[in-house]
């Protein structure tokens, strides 16, 4: 029975290897009794949804979680059993019998008498995990016990804690912030010349459909809900044809960015007024016969063909989420949708209510055009961002950093110059006169504009850190006539040269190696430990940390001073040479051809991890000396994260 339970528990995760599960991470600490004696405590934090197994399990069970001390050296006794919290006991649905688990957390506690001098006790611990309807095969974890200065290791888990939480956190405010922009996108949707004026066309509709108050209420809410229903669907749709994973890959992709800067192209062009992107009027009108059919089908088709009339202009707003969300990967096409529908939706289905607001929404006019032409200028900006990925990713040097930050400002000075009303496009009315509204939005295109000139001379320019290239990437990387006349990095020699394979990281002079083995061989030389930074060109919360965190004295003296960086780049897209080619360990069958495949298996392998940015501490064996973290903004927890690795390799 168990040989059956472990096959198809390597079955699961032979299936889910592209998820990369890791449901329960493993955390340890050292409570003092006496001078001779401590307890060992393990604690274990499981994911929602899974279970981990007792110590004890009945036979033909599941594997029972293990812990194994290495006394080899004989400087401690164990005493007694390892002791286990009360848990759970059910009837597991998977294995059809009672067993006793552990949800959310387990905390397990060894009492060891030790000899004088111990400093450390090692351990590992076997268990395995599964949820209601599969299981990870048995994992084995190591486990370091610090007997000597607690206090300084509970401060490392401390610090470990705050980064963790803050890489985990990073992945949810991508998702609410995809939710927030598309929910902000709806809305300029709604201002829009193809949208607007259908409110007081759908309330009229409502209102002679609806027998009472009540009613339209009703129906009122029904529509709103189908609208969302509509726009959510085809995020999924686009979820489920490209794939939740696959779809994180097309960040990278070098011909999906084009053709994504080309697709912005086009429905920027759209919106400036050159022709109007629609679906066919037959589709229109037999989605419109089926309005008239009443109850809750008329009224689906009547949310359907608010969909298809507008698409002129909620077309190209939907395609740009669409894109910007497929490229974040996951369910972000999803959230990105049901952002956006909620945004078109409350208006409609509150206005179909509530008759009496729409002697309060202000009239058509030439506004909408304005509305749709300022759209049409983001649009085309974002464009460029997609090319500018496209060209990293190549390293092609097309559009550096100095060219993309002059396109902006060409793109935003003419935006300012449309709203002061100095330049017309074909669809707009007569401006006699500009309103107080597009004024002040206009002082704020140009104090934008304003802004990125300085970029061109070096400037950072953090507010937009996550659009232009990097500051390295660039004809200047040390500002407009500067080049590098000195550094503080401990890395030069007397003579100002570089180690074998090593590169200065532009404008801070950061010594930075992009192979795995050259910087580990010079980390050994020089006594160092290695920070490993899992990157990527067309990584946005990459580059944040690049111009936002690293650049930080506290945080800059570490990188140039104690640690020996390297940046392994995933997406990059140069091939490997004849005889490093190598057949794919996760996908048996295909082989490594480009550098950046190589170095997303090794993550992916090595640290069960597939996300960008990826930072790593490690010694001269390759062992970890933290746990590693990935995109942590505040400056104060990963400088604390850089010291306690330190500190630990310095021991």
């Amino acid at each position: 029975m168990k040989k059956v339970i472990l096959f198809l528990a390597l079955i699961s995760f032979l299936f889910g290897q592209a998820q990369v599960l890791e449901p329960v991470k493993w955390e340890t600490s050292v409570e003092k009794l006496s001078d001779t004696e401590y307890q060992l405590i393990s604690k274990a934090t499981i994911d929602n949804g899974w279970h981990l197994y007792s110590q004890a399990v009945p036979q033909d069970g599941p594997i029972p979680t293990t812990f194994t001390y290495d006394d080899s050296e004989g400087q401690f006794k164990i005493i007694g059993n390892t002791f286990e919290e009360e848990g759970h006991t059910i009837d597991d649905p998977v294995f059809q019998m009672e067993i006793k688990f552990f949800e959310k957390t387990a905390t397990f506690k060894q009492k060891v008498k030790v000899t004088e001098g111990v400093s450390t006790i090692n351990a590992f611990v076997e268990f395995m995990v599964c949820d209601d309807s599969r299981c990870l095969p048995p994992t084995e974890v190591d486990l370091n016990f610090i007997i000597s200065e607690n206090a300084a290791a509970k401060t490392a888990e401390n610090v470990q804690d705050n980064a963790i939480k803050s890489t985990e956190s990073s992945s949810k405010q991508g998702l609410w912030g995809i939710f927030f922009i598309a929910f902000l996108s709806g809305f300029a949707a709604l201002l829009t010349p193809c949208v607007f004026p259908m409110i007081p066309m759908t309330v009229s509709f409502f209102t002679k459909q609806s027998k009472n108050k009540a009613v339209g209420i009703k129906n009122a809410i029904i529509y709103g809900v189908c609208i969302i229903v509509i726009y959510v669907l085809l995020g999924t749709a686009v979820t489920g044809i490209f794939g939740a994973d696959a779809l994180n890959a097309l960040a990278t992709n070098v011909w999906f960015n084009i053709i994504f800067f080309i697709l912005l192209v086009v429905f920027a062009t759209s919106f400036l007024g050159a022709f109007e992107i629609m679906l066919p009027n037959s589709w229109a009108n037999k989605v419109d016969s089926q309005a008239n059919r009443g109850g809750l089908i008329g009224i689906f088709f009547m949310a359907l063909a608010l969909a298809i009339v507008s698409f002129s202009c909620t077309g190209p707003i939907v395609g740009t989420l669409l894109v910007e969300a497929a490229s974040k990967g996951g369910l972000a096409p999803i959230v990105g949708m049901f952002g956006f529908s909620l945004a078109i939706a409350l208006p409609f289905a509150l206005f179909a209510a509530f008759p009496g607001w729409l002697n309060s929404l202000p009239k058509s006019g030439g506004w909408l055009n304005t509305v749709k032409v300022v759209l049409g200028f983001l649009e085309l900006a974002l464009a460029f961002k997609f090319l500018s990925q496209a060209d990293l990713v190549m390293q092609g040097h097309l559009l550096e950093r100095e060219v993309f930050i002059a396109i902006w400002i060409a793109i935003f000075g003419t935006l300012a110059l449309y709203l002061f009303g100095k330049i017309q496009l074909p669809h707009d009315s007569p401006l006699p006169h500009i309103s107080v509204g597009r004024l002040s939005l206009g002082l704020v295109v140009l104090t934008f504009t304003i802004y990125m000139i300085p970029g061109l001379w070096g400037a950072p320019l953090n507010l937009i850190s996550a659009f232009p290239p990097p500051q390295d990437y660039s004809e200047s990387p040390y500002g407009v006539g500067y080049t590098r006349l000195g550094t503080g990095s401990s890395a030069l020699n007397d003579h100002g040269d570089l180690p074998e394979g090593a590169h200065l990281l532009a404008p801070h002079d950061i010594l930075a190696f992009n192979d795995y083995d050259t910087g580990l061989a010079y980390a050994k030389k020089v006594g160092k430990p290695v920070m490993i930074d899992f990157t990527g060109w067309a990584c946005v919360n990459c580059r944040k940390m690049e111009q936002n965190v690293w650049p930080k004295p506290e945080i800059l003296n570490i990188l140039k001073n104690d640690v020996v960086l390297i940046s392994l780049y995933v997406d990059d897209k140069r091939p490997l040479e004849a005889g490093d080619v190598v057949d794919s360990k996760l996908k048996p069958g295909k082989k490594l051809k480009y550098i950046g495949q190589k170095w997303s298996e090794l993550q992916t392998i090595k640290y069960k991890a597939n996300t960008q940015p990826f930072y790593v501490l490690m010694d001269h064996n390759e062992d970890n000396l933290l746990d590693p973290v990935s995109y942590t903004p505040n400056v104060e927890d990963y400088h604390n994260w850089l010291e306690t690795g330190i500190s630990k390799f310095k021991k």
